[in-house]
């Protein structure tokens, strides 16, 4: 009979010992994880890409992340620069340009 307690409190331990590696497989503190930050549209489909690329770093160690931010701070700035070569109105003439 001992021979089976032994037995019984052999598979305990082991199942105990699987469910451990279940949780700690589950929870790595050290682990990438979301960080929850919500992102609002802005209503430019070019800059919602850029922005939600963004939540690509949560999934990466913290030595990704430099590359995402790199990623969209360059699509950012491009962004920007394209607002600032469309064409608007003309520039009024200023009276220096007519000198005789």
């Amino acid at each position: 009979m001992s021979d089976e307690v032994d037995e019984v409190e052999d598979k305990a331990e082991d199942k105990d010992e699987t469910a451990g590696a279940t949780v700690a497989a589950v929870y790595d503190p050290a682990a990438p994880a979301p960080l929850g930050v919500e992102r609002a549209p802005t209503g430019h489909a070019g800059v919602d890409a850029l922005l939600e690329r963004l939540g690509d770093a949560d999934h990466l160690p913290a030595d990704g992340h430099i590359e995402v931010y790199e990623d969209v701070h360059r699509g950012l700035r491009e962004a920007l620069t394209a607002l600032d070569a469309r064409p608007g109105p003309p520039a009024p003439l200023s009276s220096y340009d007519n000198r005789s």
